[in-house]
């Protein structure tokens, strides 16, 4: 993929969708209306990545999205609403290698959807059957019923 310096290649990952490799414009207010809001940098991998998501996505109520977890298997986060996975330059973001958009593609694949059990959040992946594009959305809609 060729890549302009003013563009970054990232995954997008939306509730309950498999990431999209995606291009997106390399500046604050791009990033910000990609997650919906004000931004916020998370470091859980040792590779050079970022998650960037809405800083306030658990305080708005957007849908919880993916779950984060240590290296003993236990979720130590969970992320709400839209967010992004881009790579790390040296002092800024920078595009994703098609090594890392594979390997984060695959980590993030499986939409993840939550069940709160009193004070715990249970994670339930959610089978491939279940999801859908947008695209398929439109075209799978139900039809609407009117009162009379």
């Amino acid at each position: 993929m060729e890549q302009n310096k003013n563009t970054l290649s990232v995954l997008k990952i939306a509730p309950g969708q498999h990431p999209q490799q995606v291009e997106i414009d390399n500046d604050l207010k791009a990033l910000q209306q990609a997650v919906g809001g004000t931004i916020a940098s998370v470091y859980p991998f040792a590779d050079p990545v970022a998650i960037i998501c809405n800083d306030d996505g658990k305080l708005m109520g957007l849908p919880l999205n993916r779950a984060l977890w240590d290296e003993d298997g236990l979720m130590y986060d969970v992320i709400a609403g839209t967010f992004l996975v881009v790579g790390l330059g040296e002092e800024d973001f920078a595009s994703l290698s098609p090594e890392l958009a594979q390997k984060y593609e695959e980590h993030f694949h499986q939409p993840e959807a939550f069940l709160p059990l009193g004070r715990r959040l249970m994670v339930i992946p959610v089978p491939d059957e279940s999801v859908q594009s947008d695209a398929e959305k439109a075209v799978n809609k139900p039809p609407v019923e009117h009162d009379r």
